[in-house]
């Protein structure tokens, strides 16, 4: 599988481990930087091109690292089409793709040690979404939002919105 990834200052360690664990796995690492440290760097350079390359790579995946996983994991979100999650443990790691069929995993290098990060985006890789209805059926819903702004229908929706059933 191509995996791109995209890290900042925070993440050019565990980066630059994971390509060559995802080499050594058999999966083709697209780096798109940093190519070195620079603790002024800005991570959305380097992981809006990752996301980006996901969007452009059908079936690829996509790995954003940062100190927290935070900024990362937000700024690939901003590239339509992607769903980015923040993984902080074996279980959200696994459900990223279960549930929600993120295309990309983003990871704090700092909450993690190298062996525990590298789990995470093992985990992440080895899911494969479940496609069920109820989850194919959210994703539609936040697709159609970001493509056309479309508020998602439904009971709950309707309570919110005051157009719940009369008295």
């Amino acid at each position: 599988m191509r995996v791109h990834l995209g890290t900042d200052h925070a993440g050019l360690e565990l980066k630059d481990h994971l390509v060559e664990w995802l080499r050594k796995h058999g999966h083709e690492p697209l780096d798109h930087g940093p190519d070195e440290f620079d603790a002024e760097d800005d991570y959305p350079v380097f992981c809006l091109r990752a996301a980006l390359a996901v969007v452009d790579d059908p079936g690829s995946l996509g790995v954003v690292i940062g100190g927290s996983g935070n900024g990362e994991q937000i700024a690939a979100n901003k590239v339509e089409g992607i769903r980015a999650a923040l993984a902080w443990s074996e279980e959200t790691a696994e459900l990223a793709r279960l549930h929600n069929n993120a295309n990309v995993i983003s990871i704090g290098a700092r909450m993690h040690s190298v062996e525990d990060a590298t789990h995470l985006v093992e985990v992440f890789l080895a899911t494969d979404f479940s496609g069920e209805e109820r989850h194919v059926r959210r994703i539609t819903m936040l697709k159609d939002f970001e493509e056309a702004g479309s508020l998602p229908e439904g009971p709950a929706a309707s309570a919110v919105l005051g157009a719940g059933p009369p008295d």
